[in-house]
């Protein structure tokens, strides 16, 4: 596997670019970017052998400068022996999200199918379903991680493409195939929960109404205090933990918007009633030692040549919180990886990988989620 690398900010520095024979090439950038046609079809032109994928982010993460905004970050991928399959998908030509899950696992051979990587819209794609259907369909004989878009932290709309200029509503994955690719991932959070335990009285998928029989907005604004006056923004500052069953693992949920109509708030995954949740606070330092060991998972299972790419997927919410302590996390990934292997990634809007290895796919919030490839011969 060949990785050749480029950061962007102006049509001048795109014009400069000169690209690789690729098979496969990401590029995680501001919207503002990926709205400006003409580096759009510079990229286009420069790597047309490639599946290109763009992906609009709240933050863009790349091996030398570590966390950048208003920038583009390209990874140009040549593979040796594995094949790649692209699909796609539009949100807005199905009834929700779980359908068109299952539409786009169809569109993928199944045959020597290793692993699919996802690129979501983060605005109008109930992530949560969208991971429900994919495992439903593959039966969890396929790992899948990957992650929603992000748009700063405006909240107003996010941009995804796949060989083409970058709209609304799509959703994109690539199936990679056969014997020579080997790909791990680790996921991890380092929020500290705080108070009792509560009960989802009343939700609808991903829409939160209330906890413990009281209304949740107004029981958020409770534990917010002066905070709440920032809300939705400020509630990337405290997330809840959700967990949905007496057996199952701890999620943790992020808010995306505020329906102040119907007084509820809306989640970047669902939140089923009966679920139970609590409130949780940030700790800087849980935070960044967690990004190593998400690192640190990510590499148990490789051989010892180590990864030859790592795509970091993090969530806007810890970018908000750590403000200029946010290199740091980035840091403890590359301390552990090597500062010799390429990486690349942004902060989103929803990570998806499995918790644990073994385990099926979910949606996360407020974690940083890693994916390894190694090319063996």
């Amino acid at each position: 596997m060949e990785v050749k690398q480029y950061k962007i900010s102006t049509l001048e520095e795109c014009k400069k670019i000169i690209g690789i024979k690729a098979d496969w090439v990401l590029c995680f950038g501001a919207k503002s970017l990926l709205e400006n046609r003409e580096i759009i079809d510079n990229i286009l032109h420069t790597f047309d052998s490639a599946e290109i994928a763009f992906c609009s982010t709240a933050g863009e993460i790349c091996q030398k400068c570590g966390v950048c905004e208003n920038s583009m970050v390209i990874s140009a991928i040549k593979f040796n022996q594995t094949k790649l399959q692209s699909a796609i998908v539009n949100i807005k030509n199905f009834n929700n999200s779980y359908d068109a899950g299952k539409s786009i696992a169809e569109k993928l051979d199944q045959q020597d199918l290793k692993h699919i990587f996802i690129l979501s819209d983060g605005s109008n794609v109930n992530g949560s379903e969208l991971v429900k259907s994919m495992n439903d369909y593959f039966k969890s004989s396929v790992v899948i991680t990957g992650g929603l878009a992000g748009d700063d932290t405006k909240f107003e709309y996010t941009l995804t493409s796949l060989n083409d200029h970058p709209s609304r509503g799509n959703i994109i994955a690539f199936g990679l195939y056969g014997d020579h690719i080997q790909i791990t991932h680790g996921t991890m959070g380092g929020w500290d929960s705080f108070g009792l335990a509560k009960t989802v009285t009343k939700s609808t998928g991903n829409e939160l109404f209330e906890i413990d029989g009281k209304n949740a907005l107004e029981l958020y604004k409770e534990h917010l205090g002066k905070y709440s006056e920032g809300l939705p923004e400020t509630a990337l500052l405290f997330p809840l933990s959700v967990k949905m069953n007496d057996d199952g693992d701890v999620v943790v949920r992020t808010i995306l918007s505020i329906n102040f109509e119907k007084k509820s708030m809306i989640f970047a995954g669902d939140i089923p009633e009966g679920s139970k949740v609590k409130f949780m606070l940030a700790n800087f330092d849980r935070l960044i030692d967690a990004a190593g060991t998400a690192a640190k998972s990510s590499l148990m299972s490789l051989s010892n040549s180590g990864p030859q790419l790592a795509i970091l997927i993090s969530c806007v919410g810890r970018k908000v919180v750590l403000g200029g302590r946010v290199d740091e996390e980035v840091d403890a990934v590359i301390k552990v990886l090597g500062p010799e292997i390429p990486t690349t990634g942004f902060y989103s809007y929803g990570e998806i990988s499995p918790l644990k290895e073994g385990t099926s796919c979910q949606l996360h919030n407020q974690t940083m989620t890693i994916t390894c490839f190694q090319e063996i011969q």
